[in-house]
């Protein structure tokens, strides 16, 4: 108890720098090795809110972060299921049972028929799962993110590379976060305020 209430002080501590609330900590590399680096040490200490910004995708970088496998390949499976069953009972309903008609010979329930529309369904709503999955995991729109109060962070889509560390993460502390970043010997450690004024 007397463990909990020592951490609450000090994040409270933590929240209120220059009547401005922290918002993150971006270390910036110089190579894409020191950036890896740096995320295998937080990944490591515990850290779960942090993230990785470099200017191409860096081949082993989801390992060194930690990150699980993504679940947008199960929602875009669960969309394209849906499509595919959801044509084939359209399809059947219509021609057995609304509005039953014999064309050409062929039975109510004629497969190689419905084949065309089940597969249109099914990449129409697999389209759907994809891009409005991505949106949900990413947690988008977002219109606006405290890092791009860094002038430094323009950097990354040039020549540099970035670890930024939430100040929500529950490992984060001001001064033990920052000498964590700092031993992994970054070009330069900048801590970045929210736009709000901490209240």
């Amino acid at each position: 108890m007397a463990n909990a209430a020592k951490e609450a002080l000090k994040r409270a501590s933590d929240s209120d720098i220059d009547g401005k609330k922290p918002a993150l900590y971006l270390a910036e590399y110089e190579t894409p090795g020191a950036c890896m680096h740096a995320a295998e040490k937080l990944r490591d200490a515990g850290y779960t809110a942090f993230d990785t910004h470099t200017p191409f995708p860096v081949h082993g970088m989801d390992r060194a972060m930690g990150l699980p496998d993504s679940k947008l390949g199960w929602i875009v499976f669960v969309c394209g299921l849906t499509g595919t069953t959801a044509a084939f009972v359209m399809i059947w309903w219509m021609n057995a049972v609304d509005y039953p008609i014999i064309i050409g010979g062929k039975p109510p329930l004629s497969i190689p028929s419905m084949i065309p529309i089940m597969f249109e369904l099914t990449v129409l709503l697999s389209a759907f799962g994809a891009v409005f999955g991505m949106f949900g995991l990413n947690k988008l729109p977002r219109h606006h993110h405290p890092l791009f109060e860094s002038e430094n962070f323009k950097k990354f889509s040039d020549d540099r590379f970035f670890v930024s560390v939430e100040a929500h993460d529950p490992k984060f502390r001001l001064d033990k976060t920052k000498e964590l970043l700092l031993g992994t010997h970054p070009a330069s450690v900048e801590l970045v305020h929210d736009e709000e004024v901490a209240t």
